[in-house]
Order: structure tokens, then sequence, then C-alpha cells
């Protein structure tokens, strides 16, 4: 079979490529703003990539177009369409379909699926729980939001039983309004957490707590659903029906519950010690991430001891507080290298999150500088921006991109007083980073996006080659 894939960077449809490939199928994909991780991952996999959505690629002639959830039926400014190939596979009457459903009838059809859910963490924990299945020797396929440095491949089929995905709740496809994870038909689903998020596709958490019902809904009742005992928003989607077995994590009472310092903790089974987490891993956040990947890996017989191990090789998912260089500033050769960061945080919560996970392994004698782009559509929309200087908080300093918004983030960070420095262009918002960074620094680049490549531009700036 030829698929053609309409926003074939995406991380979710960079992984489907990847394992419809795997699979034997040809594959091509068109995508418009390519950045890494995912490009360099189809290229070396050998996947034609062509820029843009031009009508001109009808002519390659596909068995099936897979739609992607960037596409919609815009028009520009001038009346012509934004895509122009979706509007020729509409006209000719060519077949297409969305990115989960041919995943869920291709893929995952037969198979023990493990879904992550939550607002936050989906793509470490699917990782975490892959890699857990790995290592006690279950072959799972997975499908992953990013590139796990164990696997080395953010996607897989696997020769096991267990498909692992992560488990996205915004919507499918512009013909398709449901949730992407209703596709999935879990055996074992994960709620890790539930917050607002996605303001561009849903109007309230009310909104959001109903999809995630949804997924509760597809579980058979000799399944598991694993749900963080702390949070509220969970027990309200359970409290609408639950047909299966419910293991809770996180909560001192829960099933899975932790003792100890995020790097290293004592995993209780209903309340006996059955296991010892020792990682680099950093944050209370990865902890509970660590307990959902534990309880979800009980379900397919991998004891709690034996999960525990796994996870201390665990060597997390690239734009997860990776460190991209540890640089010596010139004009102290002698003093501490200034770290820089890449990760993936977006949502307030999770900005604070991974900065107070990065302050707790530091301690309060580090200075740490977040650099912040508010690029997701929630953000963009200026829903979340009066919780920005709350997310910043643990920050000695904050430098934000504004380019783009339509809303005044100097006034949105006015709290922070002169700890918040605004810029509307990448180029001037690295110089004014480089130009303020001391000795030691550990800066945080925090996108989702590729952020016009601000990373390889501070490094150059800040000084010679990075010195590791």
């Amino acid at each position: 079979m030829h698929i053609h894939i309409l926003g074939i960077c995406g991380t979710f449809m960079g992984g489907l490529a990847a394992l419809a490939r795997e699979a034997g199928h040809r594959v091509t994909g068109c995508d418009a703003a390519v950045y890494p991780p995912m490009s360099d991952q189809l290229r070396a996999l050998g996947i034609d990539l062509i820029e843009g959505f031009g009508a001109e690629q009808m002519a390659l002639e596909p068995d099936v177009f897979v739609v992607g959830n960037v596409v919609s039926r815009a028009r520009l400014a001038d009346g012509s369409p934004k895509f122009p190939l979706m509007e020729a596979i509409l006209d000719a009457g060519a077949r297409y379909t969305s990115g989960p459903q041919w995943l869920a009838e291709h893929v995952l059809f037969g198979r023990h699926v493990l879904a992550v859910a939550g607002t936050h963490g989906k793509t470490t924990t699917t990782a975490m729980l892959a890699w857990i299945l790995e290592c006690a020797g279950q072959q799972p396929g997975f499908l992953i939001g990013g590139v796990p440095l164990n696997f080395g491949v953010s996607a897989r089929l696997g020769s096991g039983a267990a498909f692992v995905i992560e488990a996205d709740e915004y919507d499918t496809a512009f013909f398709d309004k449901r949730s992407k994870f209703v596709h999935y038909r879990p055996r074992t689903a994960v709620l890790n957490n539930l917050e607002f998020d996605h303001a561009d596709i849903f109007d309230d958490l009310a909104a959001i707590e109903r999809q995630f019902h949804h997924l509760v809904r597809t579980v058979p009742s000799t399944g598991r659903v694993v749900v963080n005992g702390l949070e509220e928003s969970l027990t309200r989607v359970l409290h609408s029906g639950c047909w299966s077995a419910v293991r809770s994590f996180g909560a001192a009472d829960s099933d899975f519950s932790a003792q100890g310092e995020p790097e290293d903790f004592a995993v209780l089974q209903a309340g006996r010690v059955c296991g010892q987490v020792r990682w680099e891993l950093s944050g209370l956040h990865n902890q509970r991430n660590a307990l959902a990947a534990i309880a979800a890996a009980e379900h397919l017989g991998v004891p709690v001891e034996q999960a525990a191990q796994a996870l201390g090789t665990f060597q997390n998912v690239k734009r997860r507080m990776e460190v991209r260089a540890r640089v010596v500033l010139p004009t102290a050769s002698q003093g501490q290298p200034v770290t820089v960061y890449d990760d993936f945080a977006h949502h307030p919560t999770a900005i604070r999150t991974t900065l107070n996970g990065l302050r707790r392994r530091l301690g309060t004698q580090a200075r740490i500088v977040a650099v912040f782009e508010p690029r997701s559509n929630t953000m963009k929309l200026g829903a979340m921006k009066a919780q920005l200087p709350w997310s910043l908080e643990e920050a000695d300093v904050a430098f934000c991109h504004s380019g783009g918004l339509g809303w005044d983030a100097q006034a949105a960070l006015a709290a922070m007083g002169a700890r918040a420095v605004v810029c509307d262009t990448v180029e001037a918002l690295a110089r004014r980073v480089a130009a303020q960074t001391l000795p030691g620094d550990h800066i945080v680049c925090m996108s989702n996006g590729g952020f016009g490549g601000i990373h390889a531009r501070l490094i150059a700036l800040l000084g010679e080659a990075p010195s590791s």
C-alpha cells in the first residue's frame, strides 16, 4: 500500500509514518515548517518529504491519503485555500482517512494496547512504560510523541503482543472532532493528570473531562484504568462511570505510592515496599510518571521490583531537559560552564514543574535562566497568560519571545519586575540572554516547536565550542 501523509512531521504523524514503513508500506508525505527531531528521523528512514501542501501531489496517486489534524479547510486572505492538496482530494473523491483511524485499523487491531493519557507527562511516561516492557522481554511496539533515548526512534511495530501509545486528547482531524485516543481501544489506560488545555478546541475543563470519559468507556471489563489519585478532575471522570479494574497512584493511600526523594525512592504496592528506583531524573512529576508506568506494566505481569530496576536504566526523551551544551564563557575561562537545556514544556504547569525539578536538583545557590515562547494554540490565545509569573517562580530571570502573540507579554509578566525580559524576535532574545549570562548559569529553553533554532544561536553567542 502507498500512503501519502499530510502533516507528516508532527510527532504523531511522523511516528505513524515510521510504523507504516516498517510494516512494508510505501510512505511519502508533506508538511510545512519542518523541524527536528522528527524531520531527521524521517529522512533517516528514507521517507520522501515534500515541502508544502500543493495540489500537484495528487499525481503521486497513493492508495490512501492520511490526513493530520494540522490540515483544515481554512482560506488565506486572498480567498485561496490554505491546503490546496486537501481541496483536490475532496474534489477528486479520493480515498482519505485520519492518522488515528489508519493506526487503529492497520497497527493496533489485535494488540494489547496500553494508552497513556494526560495533560502533562504523556511522552515521558509512555517511554518509561515501553522501556519497562522491553526490559521484561516483552518486545513491545510503541508510538511516542518524542524520541526516547533508550530506543533512538519514536515508533516501532515490536514483535510482542503489547503496543504502548501516547494517547492525545487533541482532535483527530478536521472531519473527525473526537479526541485521538478514542480510536485506540486500550486494554490498559493510564490517566496521568488532567488540566485545562487546548483552548482552541475545548471550551472548558468539563469538555476535556468528557473526552477522557469517552476513553474510559472503551476499556474492557478485563482491562485496567491507572489513575492519578491526586487529581480531582480524574475523580470526576471515573465517577461518571467505570467498567474496568482501577489502580491508583501518587497519593499516600494509592495502590502504588512512593517514599523518598524523586531521584531515589521506594515503590510501595498496597503499602508494602516492593522496589527501589534510583535514576538520573529529577522532580516529583517524574516520580509520579514512574508510578503510573509501573502500575500499567504490572497489569501485563511485570513485577514492581523488575519495573523499578528497569527505570534505573531509563535515559529520558529528547527535548525533556536535554543538555544541548556546556559552554565555558570566554571571559571566565576558569569559571563554571554554562549549561544549555532543551525542554518541551509549554503549558504553565509544565513550565513550573520543569523549573521546580531543576531547582530541587541544583539547590538554591544555582542561577536558573528560563527562556520560553508561548507557542501552543492555547498560549497564543492568551488563555493562560495570568499563570506565567506563577510558572516562572523558580527562575532567577525569564526571557519571553513575544513574536506572533495577540496579547501583551510584558504586561502579563509585569509581576516579575526586572526578572522578566520580553523580545519580539528570536535573534534579539538570544542576544539579550547571552548578554546577561553568568558563569555557572543553567539556561532552560522551553518550547513545543523548534524555537527558531535558539539553542544553536545561544551556544554560538556564549562562546566557543561546548566544553563537553
